[in-house]
């Protein structure tokens, strides 16, 4: 069995990637490293046929391209990945692993070949309507442009004309998702304005036509409650392993 592992171009490597987004049906969260050339991509061929591709970013600093973050082959090569992987480890020098734990593919990778493995976060996606209320809130957005054309920003949550919780949502993600974000202003909280917010902020993302997601801090149990009264569930965790 021949293996190559081949530095290519985003273009190069693309369809490969609209297979690998279909079949996993989640939000990425790494999508947004192509986006802004935060990556490295390789081609894989075995008996000179593709069949599969892998990318490297820089976890700590962009420029040191140290942690494989996408590693997707194809159904009638996916038994050949033990032989793969260790190929594409070798050829681009990483040292890390980083991978969402519902990419089934990649977490396998790392529970194999990764030590030192730790969660870093929580992943959330969407599971029910809620309709929750605050006695005298009001949700709205300040009139206000954001340079940022992937950030939709700059709702907010009213008491008596005082701003008391603000929020968006982070567009550079795959479709057709939408990466929720908040905060609530100190001394309001615990009086469900972060949960309330979250939920119109869903409202907002299905009205662009995005489906609402969300992460946090493993450690942060009071985002954590936020997002599940809000109706989102756990669907995973970022996992992060070294190579080396």
């Amino acid at each position: 069995m021949d293996i190559k592992v081949i530095p290519v171009a985003l273009a190069d490597i693309q369809p490969l990637r609209s297979l690998f987004l279909h079949e996993s049906n989640f939000q990425f969260i790494y999508d947004k490293c192509h986006l802004y050339d935060w990556a490295d991509t390789y081609l894989f061929l075995v008996n000179g046929q593709k069949a599969g591709y892998g990318a490297v970013w820089g976890q700590s600093k962009r420029e040191d391209r140290d942690a494989i973050f996408e590693f997707y082959i194809l159904p009638p090569f996916r038994a050949k990945a033990n032989y793969i992987f260790p190929e594409l480890k070798a050829v681009c020098g990483a040292t890390f692993i980083e991978c969402q734990s519902n990419d089934a593919l990649l977490t396998a990778m790392l529970y194999e070949y990764a030590h030192s493995i730790n969660a870093e976060a929580i992943l959330f996606e969407e599971h029910y309507t809620t309709h929750l209320q605050v006695p005298g809130i009001i949700f709205g957005k300040k009139r206000l442009e954001d340079p940022n054309r992937y950030n939709v920003g700059n709702y907010i949550l009213e008491m008596d004309g005082e701003e008391v919780a603000e929020g968006g949502l982070m567009l550079n993600y795959n479709l057709p998702y939408a990466d929720i974000y908040m905060s609530v202003k100190e001394g309001m909280r615990q009086k469900g304005l972060g949960s309330l917010i979250v939920q119109e902020l869903k409202k907002e993302a299905y009205l662009q036509g995005r489906v609402p997601a969300a992460r946090c801090n493993i450690k942060n149990q009071a985002s954590k409650a936020t997002l599940l009264k809000a109706g989102l569930k756990c669907c995973g965790f970022v996992l992060k392993g070294s190579l080396s």
